[in-house]
């Protein structure tokens, strides 16, 4: 599948592999294809991203934050609740902390790349759901069968249940508006 892809979207795959290993992540999910494509900064669908509002400094954040369960990366939810259960809000001091040293101050530092290098990542099936649905998008457009970045963006947004749209709308961004965006770019 990966010969239809167009250089910019298979760099958008390698970079995705390379965020699931930086974030020590044994599996690449639509997250990670999302951080990828926040990498393509001079695509066109990555400009959308920007423009709608979303870094890829906050997607990362919003990575780490929902998969620990809502909380400040790296930290167990249980262990949140017991903080909680004697007077500390997690959140609240999470949110005191990076107002002084910025988004993600609290966040594990990203682990030197000769360590994980060799880390294998599997792909999730809404990922691969993902990656079929931009197909169908590259389909369905003037580009023929090649995939850029847009198509693997419309994936992302059709897939409609990954950690991608919910990094997406823990951002703020209108789903709706991103896809005619998206549409109009593919």
């Amino acid at each position: 599948m990966l010969e239809t892809f167009s250089p910019a979207a298979r760099r958008c795959v390698e970079s995705a592999r390379e965020e699931a290993v930086l974030l020590r992540h044994d599996f690449l999910g639509t997250e990670h294809l999302l951080l990828g494509l926040l990498r393509q900064d001079t695509d066109p669908a990555a400009r959308l991203l920007a423009d709608a509002g979303l870094t890829l400094e906050d997607a990362r954040a919003a990575v780490r934050r929902l998969l620990a369960g809502g909380g400040p990366a790296g930290v167990d939810p249980l262990d949140a609740d017991a903080l909680r259960s004697i007077g500390i809000d997690l959140a609240e001091v999470t949110d005191q902390v990076e107002s002084v040293f910025g988004p993600g101050a609290l966040a594990a530092p990203d682990p030197a790349p000769a360590r994980t290098a060799t880390l294998r990542v599997r792909m999730t099936g809404r990922a691969k759901q993902s990656l079929a649905l931009a197909l169908r998008a590259a389909r369905a457009s003037r580009s023929g069968r090649r995939i850029e970045c847009a198509h693997l963006l419309l994936g992302l947004l059709r897939e409609g249940g990954g950690l991608a749209r919910a990094v997406l709308l823990d951002a703020g961004v209108d789903l709706a508006s991103l896809e005619r965006a998206a549409e109009g770019v593919a």
